[in-house]
C-alpha cells in the first residue's frame, strides 16, 4: 500500500508550483496573477456503472465548459 492519496495530492501540488515558480523566474513562464492550484480537491467512490458514467462524462466534456467558468481568464480589454 503507497502513501494516502492527499499526501500524493499535495506533493504533485507542491512540485508543479516549484517547477512553474522556478520557469517564471527564468522568464521562460508569464506570471499567474491568480491561484496556481485550487485549495483542495474532490474525490468520489464510483459505486456502481451508471456512477462511473456520470462520472466519466463530466470529465470528457469538462473542457468544453471551461470559458463558461467563473475563473476563466477573459482576455485583456
Amino acid at each position: 500500500m503507497g502513501p494516502p492519496l492527499p499526501k500524493v495530492v499535495a506533493w504533485y501540488k507542491s512540485m508543479t508550483t516549484n517547477d512553474f515558480l522556478r520557469k517564471i523566474k527564468e522568464g521562460k513562464m508569464p506570471p499567474f496573477e491568480q491561484r496556481f492550484w485550487q485549495r483542495s480537491y474532490h474525490d468520489h467512490i464510483i459505486r456502481d456503472e451508471t456512477d462511473y458514467w456520470i462520472r466519466y462524462r463530466y470529465i470528457e466534456t469538462n473542457p468544453a465548459r471551461w470559458r463558461d467558468d467563473e475563473y476563466y481568464p477573459l482576455p485583456p480589454a
